[in-house]
């Protein structure tokens, strides 16, 4: 029983330090950086560059990959017609198919931003 306990602990411990070093050295870096003397605005120039918006770029990775992992459960019953064991077929393909489809996602979503 304690030691359910003490793991949920460790868990929300381990979170709470990482958000807590992310946030003491985002805030000791921009302290330096205006003790230097430098300009306020370098904290805000992520946002001004246009990108994708965030909907198309998850409609199009969602539909990448449900259509590669379509094509895999496809392949993997054409590859256990032919003799290959089910539980190495599926997963195999599953995984290769659903990777090569988050690649060209990616690949999609550079060109995306590119272009807007």
């Amino acid at each position: 029983m304690g030691g359910e306990i003490i793991i949920v602990a460790l868990i929300f411990g381990a979170i709470f330090g990482v958000f807590y070093l992310y946030f003491s050295t985002r805030n000791k870096e921009r302290l330096a950086l205006i003790e230097k003397g430098a300009d306020a605005s370098i904290f805000f120039s992520g946002k001004n560059r246009r990108s994708a918006p965030f909907w198309k770029v998850l409609i199009l990775n969602l539909s990448l990959i449900l259509i590669s992992i379509g094509i895999a459960v496809f392949m993997a019953s054409m590859l256990v017609i032919m003799g290959v064991d089910e539980e190495v077929a599926y997963p195999g393909t599953i995984f290769l198919m659903a990777g090569i489809g988050l690649f060209v996602g990616f690949n999609l979503t550079k060109k995306l931003e590119k272009e807007e």
